[in-house]
């Protein structure tokens, strides 16, 4: 499987040019980060591509797994994103016919705080 390995300093949208295009042409690629920055920048791509593969009907899903790599003699720990491609489902069927997902986000009115909705304790 071909791995991507994506930085801090990676352009998202050439992450995930390079990444719609192998999911197209293997069905799936594996992005490897170390560190905070690098994984917010293939976060980025993985919604990107998103919209780069989605006239051809195919989403993709993004599986998260932690590695140990030697980098310099030194290891480290990366996380790796398998990146698959599936069949898109219709909107209609995508939020099960209960509107979009705007409409399904829970709202933080007066009164609520963010942890509150978000299930948490925490005021």
């Amino acid at each position: 499987m071909e791995v991507l390995k994506v930085s801090s300093k990676s352009n998202p949208n050439s992450v995930a040019g390079a990444m719609a295009g192998v999911v197209r042409q293997s069905g799936s690629v594996e992005v490897q980060v170390v560190g905070a920055g690098a994984l917010n920048q293939a976060i980025k791509a993985v919604a990107i591509a998103r919209g780069y593969v989605a006239p051809s009907g195919t989403d993709l899903t993004c599986v998260p797994t932690f590695a140990d790599i030697e980098i310099d003699g030194q290891s480290r720990t990366a996380i790796r994103l398998l990146v698959e491609s599936r069949p898109r489902k219709p909107e209609a069927e995508a939020g099960n016919g209960k509107g979009t997902a705007a409409d399904r986000r829970p709202a933080v009115t007066p009164g609520r705080t963010p942890a509150a909705v978000a299930g948490g304790d925490a005021e």
